[in-house]
């Protein structure tokens, strides 16, 4: 039986901005061409941008690693190489064969391994073309509606999925009302197991095609470790609202806009819709959920994120819907779960304008400035609310046990004398590897590029009475940690490095080479840059290796799920110094 998607847009091509097409990055076919001019589609032609924008629709090509550029390497590798290149030759890699707003029924072929959306290939007079479709499933006959037009691609939306995947899709597993609509969630229709063999395979797929390593260097893929909670995991939300209409601003500085009592039509409070940056509507209400929600949590709900932050979504709805015409602009919201002050012993405290709404020894904090503490195995962690702390508190302690036996695993032949007394921890953040991992090492040293961060780090050390001629922190460029630890023993030093999604840089890995720690842990939200970055290591390592002979081999690879449902993995990977 067809079964009707939820999510589907307006036919008509002009009514959302997102609509209109859209000139994105030109990818070179092959990535060492370098980039060319190439006339816009045909398809393009009612949509021309006028002259002055010319420029700033350029297109350009994208940076290495990014969203845009994997996809458009995976599309090129469903097409093949040899299809890409005669079509970049002949002028036709941006040139789509269907019109926008068109509708085409197709088979899909497979799931990109970076987003988690589907891949089909169109064929239309002898030309093949792979239009990209959120959630839906290899083998699922679908219907689409093209809506923007990329290099070798188009995306599209989701109409209806004619014939299901039995095997993979299970919609009564689906814990949320706006599944389908809303962006944050791409695999609630899948089973947990199946959700962590793709992540398993999206590891596999970036060291095979991104690493440069030769397939018989990397280790059999470990089975990707899952989440203790797959839902009510995610300890920060950040909801969307977007400005007044232009209409309602002029009102207002003309005197005559109309009181705004309780929420307006135009005002959505909540998180972007698939395949645009169109804020929609999450609602907050206190009735029980209707019939024919009864399966979903709740009708008010985020079902991913904790129960306090559920709880402060309808105080900061309300704070937004009650003073909305004092907003010139839109915003983003942060809320964030914490533990309370008198529940974690903490000194510093919140001003209660800052807390949304409290459950048990739990606060929602909104305020980006405002102080967060979380409880991570024995330790107790404290930071500012805007900056970086993982968003799934239940998954840090196997992600840290995780580490620490890579370290120390439980099957070495070592002696103790060999093994490792001594941590370097590279982007160290608030100080996550570093406290968890301290009660293991004599020595721990600490760098973090935001000074912010290292105030909070420091401050997390004397929360957990670890004194500082046993762990130190300092502000600055990851590679600058490599001085300051020269008294390091090196073959007895870990280094765990967790940097951020664009990866580590040439200079790092050199410092890294040039100092030779025995065990490297690379920890990474980007598995792509990850593999890149492991491919340099192992290729300068191999050069360099001295007359003994010792080099950098990975040992182990493996995914972890910090945020089940999505389509998102972090990747593990070991190097030993053999």
């Amino acid at each position: 039986m067809a079964s009707i998607h939820p999510r589907s847009r307006s036919g008509t091509p002009a009514e959302p901005p997102e609509k209109r097409l859209r000139l994105d990055a030109d990818i070179p076919v092959q990535s060492q061409d370098p980039p060319a001019a190439v006339q816009a589609p045909p398809s393009a032609s009612k949509k021309q941008p006028k002259q002055k924008k010319n420029k700033k629709n350029a297109r350009r090509v994208p940076e290495p690693y990014s969203h845009d550029d994997i996809l458009t390497r995976e599309v090129i590798a469903l097409l093949g190489q040899e299809y890409a290149n005669a079509a970049k030759a002949s002028n036709l890699d941006w040139d789509a064969p269907f019109e926008q707003s068109q509708q085409l029924e197709l088979t899909v072929s497979c799931l990109s391994p970076s987003t988690g959306e589907s891949l089909s290939i169109a064929t239309t007079n002898d030309r093949r073309w792979v239009i990209v479709t959120p959630l839906s499933l290899p083998g699922e006959r679908i219907r689409v509606r093209v809506y923007r037009h990329s290099q070798l691609h188009s995306h599209a939306d989701l109409l209806e999925v004619i014939e299901p995947n039995p095997t993979w899709r299970d919609m009564s597993l689906v814990q949320c009302k706006y599944f389908g609509k809303c962006a944050g969630c791409q695999y609630q229709m899948l089973s947990y197991d199946k959700q962590l063999d793709l992540k398993r395979q999206t590891v596999l797929e970036a060291y095979k095609n991104y690493s440069s390593i030769p397939p018989e260097l990397v280790p059999t893929i470990q089975p990707t470790i899952g989440s203790p909670l797959q839902y009510g995991y995610r300890t920060k939300l950040t909801p969307h609202f977007q400005r007044p209409p232009f209409s309602f601003q002029k009102a207002q500085k003309r005197g005559d806009a109309p009181v705004v009592e309780g929420k307006p039509d135009w005002l959505k409070i909540g998180f972007h819709e698939v395949g645009t940056k169109h804020v929609m509507d999450i609602e907050v209400s206190q009735t029980p959920p209707t019939p024919q929600d009864r399966r979903f949590i709740s009708s008010q709900e985020c079902p991913i994120a904790t129960p306090v932050i559920n709880k402060g979504l309808g105080p900061v709805r309300d704070n937004v819907i009650n003073n909305i015409a004092k907003f010139k602009n839109g915003a983003t919201l942060l809320l964030r779960d914490s533990i309370h002050t008198r529940a974690s012993g903490a000194s510093s405290s919140n001003p209660p304008t800052s807390i949304a709404a409290e459950d048990g020894e739990h606060i929602c904090v909104t305020d980006q400035k405002g102080v967060v503490r979380e409880r991570v195995g024995d330790m107790l962690f404290e930071y500012t609310a805007g900056t970086f702390f993982q968003n799934n508190n239940s998954a840090l302690v196997p992600l840290t046990s995780y580490v620490r036996e890579a370290i120390f695993p439980p099957t070495s032949t070592d002696a103790t004398s060999h093994k490792p007394t001594h941590l370097v921890d590279a982007y160290c953040g608030s100080g996550l590897f570093s406290i968890m991992l301290a009660p293991h090492f004599e020595r721990v040293a600490g760098i973090e590029l935001s000074a912010e961060s290292i105030r909070a780090a420091q401050l997390n050390a004397e929360l957990n009475n670890l004194p500082p001629t046993k762990i130190s922190f300092m502000a600055g460029d990851a590679a600058n940690i490599f001085d300051t630890v020269q008294d390091f023993p090196r073959d007895r030093t870990a280094l765990v490095i967790d940097p951020p999604r664009k990866g580590t840089d040439e200079r790092f890995i050199d410092q890294m080479l040039a100092f030779g720690a025995g065990t490297v842990v690379y920890v990474s939200c980007n598995v792509h840059t990850q593999a890149r970055d492991v491919g340099m290591i192992l290729k300068k390592s191999a050069e360099r290796a001295g007359a003994d002979g010792k080099k950098y081999v990975l040992e182990s690879l493996r995914g972890l799920d910090l945020f089940p449902q999505t389509a998102h993995v972090e990747a593990i990977a070991v190097l030993r110094l053999a």
